[in-house]
């Protein structure tokens, strides 16, 4: 290891930083600041000049790398921060505390024992912590060797070339579940337009994207047997938004299973033109003795609304929404409490699209449309989506809080809320997990939505989120 140390203290006495040019730098650092947050605790492990720890958002930012002088140059770099820098091996981690967030950017080329060092950062999580892992696509290794020939490129001790299945099973064996896998930048060299044209546009395209420079690999640890110790851990508020849904209201108390710690139930009634509020009050009466209801009427309109209404005053530690509809059965609901609380993800969404449904569940356009969205997800969020427009879906209060806050980025353009919560769990890194159900048919009313209206209304929103979560 001595020949790579050396080559490292070489660099940061040169001040040439890391041997690339600083608009490959930025677009790495652009990229995992998209997956931070202000709240976030950040470790970077082989951190170098602080250059990328120092683009990241976070209330708490640690750096370690070995190489004592880029420790020393990252100090007096960023001597007015509060950034931590420390001189530590990554194959010997002492930090006695716990990171949300963990980066390992272009360091595992480097190491002789990649499996040993993903082992050190067990060390350093928690059961939501989100480790992001970047390094190079194999394919490029001539491309940079040559690089490195004709002086485009500084001369780099002999590497590990990963690729992404040897990464991810490496993170598989130390203990950590990889979630998400992608590629960027296909055009290292700042050239104006065409710089952007590339790794703006055509690399977010198949074909194209194969040859891209960089892989990601996104991981947390894997969930630890705690012997169903989470079946009582967790309580849970279940917001059921209702317009004109009378006929339903005593049914989802009845249906619903006892699950969890404790169950609260919000009723949030929206401009019904039936006795559905006149139904809510009544129910909470009838049941007061053994269920926890609070109700509520939104000043606003639409599900959306009507849920954050709801979440306002909701006090579980997990957040769910169940359709008033009943077609997502509420006999379904703990399967969801138990994939949250068991760790296996961090975001639960229903996916009707995997079971046969009942005749007159889904209008065959809806179908249809249910589809082209789940495709249309995949491509944008990097990961398989079968149902984006299921109505259940599950979070954490914690997470949804942050989610909140980083609603700025997006911006209020969802009515519905469904794409609103996809994209915002999407944004903070988390684990988003599907859990398939049975989809019914109603028994009672008929549906809000309008197929070609709100269809419209989706297109044009998925528009404007791939600006804000591809096209980046």
């Amino acid at each position: 290891m001595q020949h790579i140390k050396a080559y490292f203290d070489k660099q940061a006495t040169s001040k040439k930083g890391r041997g690339l040019s600083n608009y490959y730098w930025k677009e790495i650092t652009n990229y995992c600041n998209y997956f931070s947050h202000e709240d976030s605790s950040v470790l970077e492990i082989g951190c170098g000049s602080g250059d990328l720890l120092a683009g990241i958002s976070g209330n708490r930012k640690v750096g370690i790398d070995f190489s004592e002088k880029q420790i020393a140059w990252a100090k007096e770099k960023y001597a007015n921060t509060s950034i931590e820098f420390l001189v530590m091996d990554a194959n010997h981690i002492t930090l006695n505390e716990q990171f949300d967030y963990i980066i390992i950017s272009n360091l595992i080329g480097f190491v002789d024992d990649v499996q040993a060092v993903f082992e050190q950062v067990q060390k350093v999580c928690h059961p939501n912590t989100k480790i992001i892992v970047q390094y190079y696509n194999s394919l490029w290794e001539p491309v940079l060797k040559l690089a490195e020939i004709i002086g485009l490129k500084t001369k780099s001790p002999l590497q590990n070339w990963l690729n992404s299945k040897d990464v991810n099973n490496l993170l598989f064996v130390s203990g950590f579940d990889v979630y998400r896998n992608s590629k960027r930048f296909i055009f290292p060299l700042y050239i104006p337009i065409i710089a952007e044209l590339f790794n703006l546009v055509l690399a977010k395209f198949p074909i194209f994207r194969f040859f891209s420079l960089n892989n990601y690999s996104f991981a947390k640890p894997l969930p630890q047997s705690n012997s169903g110790e989470y079946k009582t851990k967790y309580s849970t508020t279940v917001v059921i938004p209702a317009r004109n849904e009378s006929g339903n209201i005593e049914n989802a108390i009845t249906r619903l299973p006892k699950f969890g710690k404790h169950v609260e139930i919000i009723f949030i009634e929206g401009n019904s033109t039936d006795d559905t509020w006149q139904k809510i009050k009544e129910i909470q009466q009838k049941y007061k003795d053994t269920h926890d209801i609070k109700i509520g009427q939104q000043k606003g309109k639409g599900k959306a609304d009507a849920v954050r209404e709801g979440y306002k005053i909701a006090t579980g530690d997990i957040l769910m929404i169940l359709d008033a509809d009943l077609t997502v059965p509420p006999e379904d609901i703990p399967k969801f409490y138990d994939a949250i609380a068991s760790s296996k993800g961090d975001f639960i969404n229903g996916t009707r699209l995997v079971y046969p449904m009942e005749k007159e569940a889904m209008r065959f356009l809806n179908y249809l449309g249910n589809h082209f969205f789940s495709w249309a997800f995949t491509w944008l969020l990097d990961q398989r989506f079968k149902d984006t427009l299921c109505g259940t879906k599950v979070m954490f209060r914690k997470d949804y809080i942050k989610l909140t806050k980083n609603r700025k980025y997006f911006g209020e353009f969802d009515p519905f809320g469904d794409f609103d919560l996809l994209f915002g769990a999407h944004k903070l890194n988390l684990k988003i997990v599907e859990i398939p159900i049975r989809y019914r048919e109603r028994t009672y009313g008929s549906t809000n939505i309008s197929r070609f209206k709100h269809g419209v209304i989706l297109l044009r929103m998925c528009a404007f989120a791939s600006r804000k979560c591809k096209f980046i």
